[in-house]
């Protein structure tokens, strides 16, 4: 019998057990590995994927969603991948079409490449911002936030998700309960015993990621920034909402420099809920 076209083959869900397959499908494309991120996305969130014939994935990606169990509010679309042997072939646009189908009136939020962008505006995603990635040593100098910032303990917790989820605008508690654990370190900022800002660095292959990044107003950011990059050897690596300009142009003072800008883009939402202004950076941008 023939083999059927890809585009044509079955998306599954994905678990752990497909981890190394992920990881894989990521190399083949030329990004890092990224085992740990993998491991957070397919435990917090939904994988999908589409099996290669000859063993192997063909195609995956990530849906992180946010809100009600039943009912979300938000779904984040992530690793989109297609591995370099099958691309060009439509396989990227068969996957994400099931996912558009599978979530119904889930609003959507991605960020796009340059690249993925045509795809994504094909599908009906809309560009509703912008963000910047940077990376480099983290060099102290200038003057010193002025911002009090502390490692985070447990009883930080339920004040971390009541204003993640007032920023964010969606309740993220399967995500950031899991980054005490996925986190290297996990930095508060207090102002007369109320938190103010919190913010993670957690490790991808040489670099610690910094993300989320919640903060009352830019100086707090700053402060976060500053506290996480006093507790690490590795380059930072982030990825900064462009309307925050201030502190884009203080972390390049400071030697991260521009790599990147993706497209921020939301389906079926004009804009992403939540506050942008005390929205610095994602946890990834896989996951928003």
């Amino acid at each position: 019998m023939p083999t059927p076209s890809l585009p044509a083959l079955a998306v599954r869900r994905l678990t752990l057990r497909d981890l190394t397959a992920c990881a894989d499908l990521s190399e083949d494309r030329g990004w890092p590995r990224e085992e740990h991120k993998w491991g957070l996305l397919l435990t917090a969130g939904k994988g999908y994927g589409i099996d290669d014939p000859d063993g192997g994935l063909v195609s995956a990606c990530v849906v992180t969603e946010y809100g009600p169990q039943h009912r979300p509010a938000l779904a984040a679309i992530g690793m989109v991948l297609v591995a370099e042997r099958h691309a060009r072939r439509g396989i990227g646009r068969h996957l994400m079409r099931h996912i558009v189908s599978a979530m119904g009136t889930t609003p959507l939020t991605l960020h796009a490449t340059p690249n993925g962008r045509p795809l994504y505006e094909e599908l009906g995603f809309k560009a509703t911002g912008r963000a910047e990635m940077v990376r480099g040593h983290f060099m102290p100098g200038g003057p010193e936030p002025e911002v009090v910032t502390r490692a985070a303990t447990a009883e930080d917790l339920p004040a971390i998700l009541r204003l993640d989820e007032e920023v964010f605008g969606a309740d993220r508690t399967p995500v950031i309960t899991r980054l005490p654990a996925f986190a290297d370190r996990l930095r508060v900022a207090e102002e007369d015993g109320r938190l103010i800002g919190y913010a993670a660095a957690w490790p991808n292959m040489e670099t610690h990621v910094v993300g989320p990044l919640i903060a009352r107003d830019t100086e707090t950011a700053k402060a976060l920034v500053a506290s996480l990059a006093a507790h690490t050897d590795r380059p930072l690596r982030t990825d900064i909402d462009v309307r925050h300009e201030e502190l884009l142009a203080w972390v390049k003072a400071r030697g991260l420099a521009p790599v990147a800008f993706n497209a921020v883009m939301t389906y079926g939402i004009p804009e992403l809920p939540g506050d942008w202004s005390r929205r610095f950076a994602p946890l990834t941008v896989a996951a928003g």
